[in-house]
């Protein structure tokens, strides 16, 4: 049922893209015929000032329908008679709302949590990578890129592409121990493998006891107790619990030593640790755990920039995503529709150490970074497009046919929808065949 605050979540969001453009028509002078919350058919509405405010059956979303818009006007007041700065702001403010909204929320998350300290692991390294020449191994920590501390997975990724083709030196942390490295980012790594062939994972710094035991668990065996603290598992720190789950995986078939805190006394036990059931899942020893998220404080007036400079850090990956995806080197994996991200919010919501609203936060402010950029992408029927038939208009000097430029449009939003339609299947098919969103 967590799925379902995906609703809720995308109707907000595009109705705050939506009401961009429908301040903006109202500030550039543009009639505005409707603005409606949700989506056809109309259950009811008002009129003021010339404007129907409607209500509508779909609660996803919403829309504003203004004079012009299909081309045929160029009254006054209509959308085709003002300048293409004020129909460029028209076109745009939808994206800068999202954008917006995603700086509050994420300046909200800034204030109210504080600081959380990130920790950043290597979880996979491909054959014959840079990693793997380097000597990365799995559970490996990242200290410092180049004398710099790393604090988030979009450092990481920005540190090898400022380091493509170069010599780039890397601190880990490995079983209690530093290790220096040195690796050369590729230009051109194969498809899904990065520029250095790894997979990477982070992790809020918490404190991690044990909720539960399951009976006949190697758990079990070994004498764990729920509402035992663990401190090091093999001689590595378990400062969260992604620590913990790659220690585990690295030792899959061993048996290794596991230290903990109970009634304030410290005690070491010997665990078994099982192979995972197949590739893609993890070893489980039999615990359940309950993780205390450590933040620190963050000062009234580095509030406000912290929270930009964050939203402006996750823009900047998206784009490099975006960007990857294009090139071919990411996969359509990550992709998702609704229902899809209805999956990827129930999973974040167990799987999250933090509390429930600061998850929801979190997802919130990236779908809408994620909305305002996609929206911005120069493709027919998107907000992007209509700003490049503006750019092309300006070039020209002369207005592009509305007519033709319709027509493209419409073609446009015929792709749209059949991508949308691949990209629901597909939701669809992970989600009954059970595979999970986040692996």
């Amino acid at each position: 049922m967590a799925a379902l605050y995906i609703i809720p979540i995308l109707a907000v969001l595009i109705l705050i893209h939506e009401f961009g453009h429908f301040i903006t028509a109202r500030m550039a002078g543009i009639r505005v015929h409707e603005f409606g919350i949700g989506l056809p058919p109309r259950l009811a509405g008002f009129t003021r000032n010339g404007i129907l405010y409607s209500f509508n059956a779909l609660p996803i979303g919403g829309f504003v329908r203004v004079l012009g818009e299909d081309g045929k006007s160029f009254e006054p007041d209509s959308l085709q008679a003002k300048s293409r700065a004020r129909r460029a702001l028209f076109f745009g403010a939808g994206s800068l709302m999202n954008l917006l909204l995603a700086i509050v929320l994420i300046t909200v998350l800034v204030g109210a949590r504080g600081d959380t300290i990130t920790h950043v692991y290597v979880a996979g390294v491909e054959d014959g990578s840079p990693a793997a020449q380097a000597g990365w191994q799995v559970g490996d920590q990242f200290l410092k890129v180049d004398g710099k501390e790393i604090t988030s997975v979009d450092q990481m990724v920005g540190s090898t592409d400022d380091f493509v083709g170069k010599p780039m030196s890397v601190t880990l942390q490995r079983g209690g121990q530093t290790v220096q490295t040195t690796v050369v980012p590729r230009l051109d790594p194969p498809p899904g493998q990065g520029r250095t062939g790894i997979e990477v994972v982070s992790a809020a710094a918490s404190r991690i006891a044990v909720d539960t035991v399951t009976a006949g668990s190697p758990a079990a065996q070994a004498g764990i107790l729920p509402g035992d603290t663990l401190l090091t598992v093999d001689g590595h720190a378990i400062t969260d619990g992604q620590a913990l789950l790659l220690t585990l995986q690295a030792h899959q078939g061993e048996s290794i030593p596991l230290r903990l805190e109970r009634d304030g006394q410290a005690r070491e036990v010997q665990v078994q640790v099982p192979q995972a059931s197949s590739s893609d899942a993890q070893p489980t020893i039999g615990i359940g755990l309950s993780q205390h998220v450590i933040t620190q404080p963050v000062a009234w007036w580095k509030v406000v920039p912290r929270g930009v400079a964050e939203t402006f850090n996750s823009l900047h990956l998206m784009v490099t995503g975006v960007v990857s995806l294009v090139q071919g080197q990411a996969t359509l994996s990550g992709v998702a529709g609704p229902i899809g991200m209805g999956q990827l919010t129930s999973e974040m919501l167990k799987l999250s150490p933090e509390p429930a609203w600061v998850t929801l936060f979190n997802i919130s402010a990236l779908l809408s970074l994620n909305l305002a950029l996609l929206n911005l992408i120069p493709f027919p029927a998107l907000d992007g497009g209509r700003l490049f038939f503006l750019l092309i208009e300006l070039i020209r000097g002369k207005r592009v046919p509305p007519e033709k430029e319709g027509m493209v449009h419409f073609v446009g939003l015929v792709v749209l929808l059949t991508f949308m339609l691949v990209v629901a299947y597909h939701d669809i098919d992970r989600i009954v065949s059970g595979t999970p969103f986040i692996r």
